[in-house]
Parts: C-alpha cells; structure tokens; sequence
C-alpha cells in the first residue's frame, strides 16, 4: 500500500477496534437487562451481528455503537436508572409517547394483565402464585416478537419505575412484579399476597376465576299418599 493509504487504513482499523470495544462494554451491560435468549453466544461477532442494536441506513459500527451509547446518555441525563437506559438502548429507535398509550390501553383491557417472556423463572412463578390465588390473568408476550417486546419493555419502564418482567396489572393498576416492586404502592405478587391485599385485590378488579356451577340435582318426587281401601 502506498504510504497516502496507510493513515486511513491505520484509521479504520482504529475505527474498528473502538467499535469492538463499545460493543464488548454494551454486550456486559446488556447481560443486565436482555432477554436470556440474546445472552446464549459468548462470541462477541456473532452477537454484534444479530443483537447488539442497529439503525437502518448504518454501514459504520462505531456509528451504530455511538448512538446506542448517546441514547443511554439521554436516559441517564433525564433521571432514569442504569437498567432503564440499557432497556432503552436494547429498544432502538420508537415513539415513546405512542408505545407507552399502548401498553397503558393493553394493561387496561382486562382485569389481569401480565406481561412476560415466556422463559422468565419470575414470570413462570408469577403465574403459578396467581393459579394457586384462583385468578386468571391475560398474558401478554413481551418475546411475540423481540422488536416489539423490547419497545414495549422499555414504555413499561418508563410508565412504572421497573423494567423487568413479569409487569403485573390488577384493574389497570401497576402492582409490580413477582417478588418485589418499586414502590410501596407497587410491592409486587409476593408481598401483596403476605400482606393478604392480593385476594381483596383480584376480587375487586374480577379477576378471580367464577366458581364452576354446582350440578343439578334431580327434583325430589313427592311421596304418594295412600288412600285406604274400604
């Protein structure tokens, strides 16, 4: 190569190297916060390809990786929590106004909602407790696809202070997840169960399972009277 070229191969391999760097730095943070079934690989190119995010129209990693970092710095500089940030990184580019009217409507429509992925050990638990309570809640699939879920992982977390799934609803009302929640208001399954306010709860909102009908019993016949015979 000519010595005019070598700067900007010098240069885009340094580009590069920046980029792998970002990427490898994301990728642990990500461990935080993605979905199980992005974690499976541990080689970082293959990740890099299929999950870290992506803008369309980006043929430079380190673009691609600059964005994704400004967009944790935005999250960050408007108050939300690191795992906030990172759901929004791994959400990409969406209109947070329209998601968040969205999954508001989605957690009203019925008088238990949850959201979930279907791998989640607290998600699995969540609905076991809710099986024992007699309930029958609505599942809503954060993992139907990933490109939605993620969005919609990011709203809820903006709307409820947790990102984290499951994303437990009782009449429209956020009542956190399974084990704990962000709030006092918002402790999660768990301890509204031990506190006994979950039964009162699902009970208020209908969202107990009715009590199947009783059989019904054959009508009792009338004994006959006997008249006596002269």
């Amino acid at each position: 190569a000519s010595p005019a070229a070598r700067p900007a191969k010098l240069g885009s391999a340094r580009r590069t190297t920046i980029a792998m760097l970002l990427g490898q730095l994301l990728f642990a943070s990500l461990s935080f916060t993605a979905p199980p079934h992005q974690l499976r690989s541990t080689k970082l190119p293959a990740v890099a390809r299929s999950q870290l995010p992506r803008m369309d129209g980006d043929s430079d990693p380190l673009e691609t990786v600059k964005k994704s970092w400004g967009r944790f710095q935005d999250a960050r500089n408007q108050g939300y929590s690191v795992k906030q940030a990172l759901a929004d990184v791994v959400a990409g580019e969406y209109d947070v106004g329209a998601v968040q009217t969205r999954v508001q409507e989605e957690a009203k429509s019925a008088p238990l909602v949850l959201f979930t992925w279907e791998v989640s050990p607290s998600c699995k638990k969540a609905l076991e407790l809710l099986e024992v309570a007699g309930a029958k809640p609505k599942v809503i699939r954060l993992d139907q696809p990933w490109s939605e879920g993620n969005k919609k992982r990011a709203a809820l977390g903006r709307l409820t202070g947790k990102s984290s799934v499951p994303s437990v609803w009782i009449g429209g009302r956020y009542v956190g997840g399974c084990d704990d929640g962000p709030s006092d208001t918002a402790p999660g399954l768990v301890k509204l169960a031990f506190s006994g306010r979950l039964n009162q709860m699902l009970d208020e909102a209908g969202a107990l399972k009715m009590p199947a009908p009783l059989p019904a019993s054959a009508p009792k016949e009338e004994p006959k009277m006997e008249v006596p015979t002269e």
